[in-house]
C-alpha cells in the first residue's frame, strides 16, 4: 500500500502541474503532497530534510539564474537577440529558424533552459512576425531546444546540476564530454525540423521594416563573465549559485538605482527568483524519495546495466527518457543518479535521456509545462498531436545519435 500511495501522490502533483488548475502555482500541490509523505510515514522527516538539504544548492542556482535571465531581459538581450535574428532571417524563414536554432541553444547553455523557454519564446513570436514568417517552427524550436540543447554544460538545466557531482567531471571537463552529443542532438533536430516543418518553410515571407536594437554591452558582458566564473569558481569549490548571484547583483543594481521607484524594482527582482516554483522542485523532491524509498529504487536497480559500453549507454539513456516522460525529468535524474553513480559515462548516458527525451510529451519537463502554458496566454496553443509527431519524429534519433557521440567521447577521453 505504501507503493500505490507514493504513485498516487507523485501522480497528483505531475497531474496539478500541468492543469494547473485556476492558475494556481505547482507549489499548491507538491509541498501539502510532501506533507503527507512525511505525515504518513512513507519518508521519515530526517531522510526528507536530508534531501531538501542536498537539493539546497540546485534550488538556490535556480533562483539565481531566474533572477539574471529576467535581469538580461530588462537590460534588452533578448529584444538584441530577435532584431539580429529578424535582420540576418532577411525575409527567408528557413534563414531564420537557423538563427532561432543558434540564439536558443547559446540562450539555453548559458542560462539555463528556462530563460529559453519564459524569454525567448516571447521574442521568438515578435520576431517571426517582424520577419514575416510562420512562427511555429522557430517557436516550437524554443522548446525542444531547451531541452535537448541542454546537454552542454552543467548550468544548462537543473538535472544537470543535480547530477553533476556524480559525474566526477570538472565544469570544463564535463563540457568537453557532452560538447559531441551536444552538436550531434543539434544537428538531428535541425534536419528533422526542416522536413516535419517543410510546408510553414515554404510559405513566402512578408517582412516588416526592422528597427535596429542598439546592443546591450554592458550586460552582454556581465553575462560573459558570469559564464568565465562558472568555470573558474568551480576548481576552488564555489557553487555556482553564487557566480550566478554574483552576475544577476552587478546586472540588478544599476537598474534599481535608477529606477522612479525603487522599491518596486527591487521587489521584481525578488519576485523573478520565483520561489513558489522552487517551492515546488523541494516538495516534488520528497514526494520522489517517497516512491524511491517504497519499491522505485529497487526497481531501477533491476532494470539497469552496470556496463557502460555502447549497449549499456544506449540502455540507460532509454531508460531514463522513457522514465521522464512518466514521472517528469527532475524524478527521472533523482531516480537514476544514485544507480549509475558508479560510473560516469553512465550518468552522462542518464543525462541524455532525461533532457532529450522531454520532448516526446508535456509532461516530460518542467521547461515544457511552462512553454505550453506561454502558448497558451498568446492564444495560440500547441497541437497536441503535432508536439507527439514531432517527438517521435526526433527523440529515438537524437537518443541514438547522442549516445553514439558520447561513445565516440568516452573513447578518445581513455586514449588521451
Amino acid at each position: 500500500m505504501s507503493t500505490v500511495w507514493a504513485v498516487l501522490l507523485l501522480a497528483a502533483v505531475l497531474a496539478f502541474a500541468v492543469v494547473r488548475p485556476r492558475g494556481l502555482p505547482e507549489a499548491a500541490a507538491a509541498v501539502p503532497a510532501a506533507a503527507i509523505a512525511v505525515g504518513g510515514g512513507l519518508v521519515p522527516w530526517a531522510a526528507a530534510r536530508d534531501e531538501m538539504v542536498m537539493l539546497g544548492p540546485t534550488v538556490g542556482f535556480l533562483a539565481a539564474i531566474l533572477a539574471l535571465a529576467y535581469l538580461a531581459d530588462r537590460w534588452g538581450v533578448f529584444g538584441y537577440a530577435g532584431g539580429l535574428a529578424a535582420r540576418a532571417a532577411r525575409g527567408s524563414p528557413t534563414r531564420l529558424l537557423t538563427v532561432v536554432f543558434g540564439i536558443a541553444a547559446a540562450v539555453t547553455a548559458v542560462l539555463s533552459l528556462d530563460a529559453t523557454v519564459v524569454l525567448l519564446t516571447p521574442v521568438v513570436f515578435a520576431t517571426a512576425a517582424a520577419a514575416g514568417v510562420r512562427a511555429r517552427p522557430p517557436v516550437y524550436a524554443c522548446t525542444h531546444l531547451a531541452n535537448a540543447g541542454s546537454l552542454l554544460l552543467p548550468v544548462a538545466n537543473l538535472t544537470n546540476l543535480l547530477a553533476f557531482g556524480a559525474t566526477g567531471l570538472t565544469f570544463l571537463g564535463f563540457a568537453g564530454m557532452m560538447a559531441l552529443p551536444w552538436l550531434a542532438v543539434l544537428v538531428v533536430e535541425y534536419a528533422v525540423f526542416r522536413w516535419f516543418f517543410a510546408g510553414d518553410l515554404a510559405t513566402p515571407a512578408r517582412p516588416q521594416p526592422v528597427q535596429p536594437v542598439p546592443a546591450p554591452r554592458f550586460a552582454l558582458v556581465v553575462l560573459a563573465l558570469t559564464l568565465a566564473g562558472f568555470a573558474a569558481a568551480e576548481p576552488m569549490g564555489v557553487a555556482p549559485a553564487w557566480v550566478a548571484a554574483g552576475g544577476a547583483v552587478v546586472l540588478a543594481v544599476p537598474l534599481v538605482v535608477r529606477a522612479t521607484d525603487r522599491r518596486r524594482t527591487a521587489w521584481e527582482v525578488a519576485r523573478s527568483t520565483n520561489p513558489l516554483f522552487c517551492f515546488f522542485v523541494f516538495g516534488l523532491g520528497v514526494v520522489v524519495l517517497a516512491l524511491r524509498r517504497n519499491g522505485l529504487d529497487d526497481l531501477i536497480a533491476t532494470l539497469t546495466p552496470r556496463s557502460a559500453d555502447f549497449l549499456g549507454l544506449l540502455a540507460v539513456a532509454g531508460l531514463a527518457a522513457l522514465l521522464a516522460n512518466l514521472v517528469n525529468n527532475v524524478p527521472a535524474t533523482l531516480v537514476l543518479v544514485p544507480v549509475v553513480a558508479h560510473s560516469p559515462g553512465l550518468v552522462l548516458a542518464a543525462l541524455i535521456g532525461v533532457n532529450v527525451g522531454p520532448n516526446l510529451t508535456y509532461v516530460g519537463s518542467l521547461a515544457t509545462l511552462l512553454w505550453r502554458r506561454i502558448l497558451h496566454a498568446r492564444d495560440e496553443p500547441p497541437t497536441a498531436s503535432a508536439f507527439l509527431r514531432l517527438g517521435l519524429a526526433t527523440v529515438p534519433a537524437c537518443l541514438l545519435a547522442a549516445v553514439v557521440a558520447l561513445w565516440v567521447a568516452l573513447k578518445l577521453s581513455t586514449v588521451l
